[in-house]
């Protein structure tokens, strides 16, 4: 396990030269020369990565998938994600960039407050974004003026402007991951009906008695999605998202035993998953305004 916490050890890792800022930086993939092959490598790095990659002697596997990055494509990795890499200088082919930026560069910012929006940093290596020549020509003039701005001498002007950037990259991008879920509208009925089949078989009672209710990593991993591009796949779909699925299946359920049976509240809360009567009777008030007793009188 080899962990990266800046900017400068990235470029001592890659052979690069050294950093013309100390929070920001941008690798081209066709420049950087590591002494030493990397199999099965697994990295940690401290920083946000956003690639533009093209080529096939730089594999990464995020999760348990290998990145596919034969007609191009994007992927971004938030901080203390885990990454393995396959590299071997002999080989050649690749080209692209890597944008890498610390979070203090934009801790003080309005865009750090807004990095939880951007959910692709959490998506898996199945669900890169695939970037048309017309969309990599966009992003890539963002990244020179980057470059351009970062290797410069720093005044007080500096950080606002780099960080202003990096949120037109960012905007564009999760542009351009819109316009992805558009285009795949058709995968993406199979994977809605896919999910709605799975939640069905999930809400069963005999499930729900025995295994509680599902969570929305367990559901996730089920259908081989991460937790955030299933829900943004499902929100664009059915417009609610994995938690509001899981949240109506049990007031569903819930209703058909409060309404349509005599059964204790107490017995209803365990059939439906709950551990304790109480987490169901705070789960009811909160989704629908009323306790289950007065759900049932009403």
């Amino acid at each position: 396990m080899i962990r990266i916490d800046s900017i400068s050890s990235l470029h001592d890792l890659l052979g690069y030269d050294k950093p013309k800022h100390p929070l920001i930086t941008c690798i081209e993939l066709d420049k950087f020369n590591p002494n030493m092959v990397y199999q099965n490598t697994q990295f940690i790095n401290g920083f946000y990565t956003i690639s533009l990659k093209n080529g096939e002697n730089f594999d990464i596997k995020y999760g348990r998938r290998y990145y596919d990055f034969s007609e191009g494509s994007m992927i971004f990795v938030a901080p203390e994600q885990r990454l393995t890499v396959d590299y071997d200088p002999g080989d050649h082919g690749s080209e692209g960039w890597m944008l890498c930026f610390h979070p203090d560069l934009i801790r003080t910012s309005s865009l750090g407050n807004k990095m939880d929006e951007y959910t692709f940093f959490s998506y898996a290596a199945n669900e890169a974004l695939h970037v048309s020549e017309k969309e990599k020509d966009i992003v890539t003039k963002i990244v020179h003026i980057l470059i351009e701005e970062f290797s410069q001498n720093i005044d007080i002007y500096s950080t606002d402007l780099i960080v202003s950037n990096l949120e037109v990259l960012l905007n564009y991008a999760q542009r351009f991951y819109g316009r992805q879920f558009i285009t795949r509208k058709t995968i993406h009925h199979d994977v809605v009906d896919r999910f709605e089949q799975l939640l069905k078989e999930s809400f069963t009672l005999q499930q729900l008695g025995e295994n509680g209710i599902p969570s929305v990593k367990e559901l996730a991993k089920e259908m081989g999605y991460s937790t955030n591009y299933l829900s943004d796949l499902l929100k664009k779909e059915t417009g609610k998202n994995t938690q509001e699925h899981i949240h109506y299946q049990i007031i569903h359920h819930a209703k058909n035993l409060l309404s349509g049976t005599s059964e204790p509240i107490s017995n209803i809360a365990y059939k439906l998953g709950f551990e304790y009567p109480a987490n169901f009777s705070k789960f009811l008030k909160l989704q629908t305004g009323m306790s289950p007793n007065q759900f049932r009188k009403h």
